[in-house]
């Protein structure tokens, strides 16, 4: 029995897809006179002399042959419904050695039939020639046309080769999609044809055709034509073979594709690319940049991550337009200065454009390129009658790709676009991971600063306000600190800022100066001296409509004397303080309770308003006391303070020196006639019980 072929073997659920699958072949190439039942069974039974054939002991080709002539007597009579048999056939038996005895005895029987058929055909015209000679020469030219249709005619290219390659057979419409004539075309190699940028792999699909590993193949590939042009074609290639069933001729099937490729391409290049610049869109610069990362071969990547500065400004006051025309222009100028092999400038929108570098040399030459970027966006520009001038900042980002990803990248970028505008804008700025790391500090801490509040994190220290003339406690200013579970305890120059950024401030302020009152009234029932608890209020505070009610309630909840309360306000905050929140500070003039500005001498004070606010103390800024040195009696520092203490005392204000360190600078302070210091030379800012021990 031949090799891989049994009836047995072949389930029933085989045979029948077999037989529907012949089936709808041999309709899809003839009209089928029989219903479809009828023809299903029909076919059926030739299967089975088919498969019986090949199956048995012995081989009878006439029984395989009647199937042809079967087929023939069913008007299944073209050369595809013969082409067609003889393929599915090849896919049913291979591997069998009977493959090529039931395709050559099927095409065989087949072709006699078709021969009988036609000879019977032929007879009967003779027969009729003389009562019908013009009627048979139409039939021949009919039959002819139809030959015709088949292949000179056909609209598709069709071209026949050797296994070799040569052409031996091209019809008019494959001549004509290259621009030849047939006959120019004949007895050429294809490959002379083929288009030589395809992929040398494609010749892969030709080898194994010749070589009999395949019987046809469908791919898109190009040929070249006469003036040298690609010719986009999908191809169809079926094999011939010959009665030994090795591989004769090669058929192939061309159509051109041309059109729909080059579609197929602007909408590709549209969803790739920004419609208003042509450059880069986001998708096609994720796309290199996930093709950089990919490659991961040790290079290093760098990006230009740009925004133009005042763009909005543009579009709203001369409109979208003129804004649209500006960045053509932008987008002009990047292009032609950064396109390079390995380089990409894409837009990301808005006015953001980001220059891809995928293989860096190290950030000189990113930071030498972001100056070169900046002089070329600084270029004046006329649009629709304006001469513009805008400048750009730039967040560069530079670094071996195995150290990182796409998305750190891209985030990286946009941190440092950021500080680039912070920083001043017009300029570039380079990815710092020491202050990334501070600006998520900051970001944290922000977020975390709700929940601390909540959760008593927070705590007050006192510093003691000592009288420079006899060293005696009369007052303590009250600091609060964070005791952070993750950073450990942080003043407040670590999240005072973030607290005013966030409208934190208020509750937060609230709570200190709660606190502190709370702590004044303890001190007050040790006895003695009653120290004036200093609590600094910020701008936010003395905005906020119900902050004379507040701080009124506060003072009687803690049983606190209004006099013992001093608040202090920048000097920033206080000068400008005007309207409703000008009369809240009168308000608690009013109530006993004492106001000072702080650090004083650091700001741009009106003095002729100065004289006009409830203000009982003046803070000399620790920077100035600390310039003030025995042996240097008349520095600048010390001209300052004398001024300021002078000034203080002619509105008749009290005047505390903070940052007391030396011995030398409190006496220097008590001769120029400050009233009272604080600073280390003191205490340190400490918990309560320290201000006990100054008490008792």
């Amino acid at each position: 029995m031949p090799k891989g072929v049994t009836v047995a073997g072949a389930t029933g659920s085989d045979r029948d897809v077999f037989v529907a699958s012949w089936a709808r072949a041999l309709s899809d190439t003839a009209f089928a006179a029989a219903e479809r039942s009828v023809l299903l069974h029909r076919v059926g039974e030739l299967a089975d002399v088919l498969l019986a054939a090949a199956a048995a002991p012995t081989f009878e080709r006439a029984k395989v042959q009647q199937v042809g002539a079967e087929l023939v007597e069913l008007r299944f009579i073209t050369p595809e419904a013969l082409g067609v048999s003889l393929r599915l056939v090849a896919d049913r038996l291979a591997g069998s050695d009977r493959q090529v005895d039931v395709q050559v005895a099927l095409a065989t029987g087949f072709v006699g039939a078709a021969h009988e058929r036609i000879f019977r055909e032929q007879e009967t015209l003779r027969h009729s020639a003389l009562e019908a000679r013009d009627s048979a020469e139409a039939a021949r030219r009919t039959s002819e046309a139809r030959f015709r249709a088949m292949f000179s005619d056909a609209a598709i290219g069709i071209g026949i080769t050797d296994t070799a390659g040569r052409l031996l057979e091209v019809n008019p419409a494959m001549a004509a999609m290259l621009d030849f004539r047939p006959e120019q075309m004949h007895d050429h190699d294809l490959v002379e044809f083929l288009h030589p940028d395809d992929p040398p792999e494609l010749r892969n699909y030709f080898d194994d055709m010749v070589t009999g590993k395949r019987d046809h193949y469908r791919i898109e590939r190009r040929f070249r034509k006469r003036d040298g042009t690609a010719l986009w074609t999908n191809v169809t290639v079926s094999l011939v073979r010959d009665e030994g069933g090795a591989p004769q001729l090669l058929v192939g099937m061309v159509e051109d594709n041309t059109e729909r490729h080059v579609l197929s391409e602007r909408l590709r290049h549209q969803a790739n690319h920004d419609p208003l610049t042509q450059l880069g869109n986001r998708a096609l610069f994720t796309e290199r940049l996930q093709a950089t990362f990919g490659a991961a071969d040790g290079q290093r990547i760098g990006l230009c991550y740009l925004d133009l500065d005042g763009f909005k400004a543009i579009n709203d006051t001369l409109g979208h337009v003129v804004g649209d025309q500006l960045l053509v222009v932008v987008a002009e100028r990047l292009n032609r200065l950064v396109s390079a092999p390995g380089r990409l400038v894409a837009r990301m929108g808005g006015d953001e454009f980001i220059v891809l570098v995928e293989r860096t040399e190290g950030l000189p030459e990113l930071t030498s390129l972001a100056e070169r970027i900046l002089a070329a966006v600084a270029q004046p520009v006329l649009v629709g009658g304006h001469r513009l001038t805008v400048s750009a900042s730039i967040g560069i980002v530079e670094r071996p790709v195995h150290t990182s990803t796409p998305a750190d990248v891209m985030r990286d970028a946009d941190v440092t676009l950021h500080w680039a505008k912070v920083d001043g804008k017009n300029r570039w700025a380079c990815f710092d991971p020491e202050r990334n790391a501070r600006e998520i500090a900051r970001i944290t801490l922000s977020a975390a600063m709700p929940a601390a509040l909540e959760n008593r994190e927070f705590y007050v220290d006192y510093q003691p306000i000592v009288r420079l003339s006899d060293g005696r406690l009369i007052g303590a200013e009250a600091l609060v600190r964070w005791a952070h579970p993750e950073f450990g305890r942080l003043g407040p120059d670590r999240f005072i800022g973030l607290a005013e950024e966030t409208g934190l401030i208020v509750s937060l302020g609230s709570w200190v100066l709660a606190e502190a009152c709370a702590q004044a009234a303890a001190w007050a029932e040790l006895g003695g001296i009653e120290p004036v608890v200093s609590v600094n209020l910020a701008a936010r505070q003395v905005a906020e409509p119900g902050l004379v009610d507040d701080i009124a309630q506060i003072l009687r909840s803690a049983g606190l004397s209004p006099t013992s309360l001093q608040l202090e306000l920048t000097e920033s905050a206080i000068m400008s303080t005007t309207g409703e929140p000008l009369g809240a500070l009168r308000k608690l003039v009013d109530l006993g309770i004492r106001i000072a500005i702080d650090d004083f001498g650091t700001g741009y004070s009106n003095l002729a308003y100065l004289r006009h606010l409830p203000v009982h103390s003046l803070k000399i800024a620790g920077s100035f006391v600390e310039g003030l040195r025995a042996d240097e009696p008349d520095s600048v520092d010390a001209q300052i303070v004398t001024a300021l203490v002078s000034l203080a005392h002619t509105l008749k204000l009290d005047v505390v020196a903070e940052g007391v360190e030396t011995r030398d600078q409190a006496d220097r302070l008590h001769d120029i006639g400050c009233d009272s210091a604080q600073g280390w030379l003191y205490a340190k800012p400490a918990r309560p019980e320290e201000i006990n021990r100054w008490l008792t």
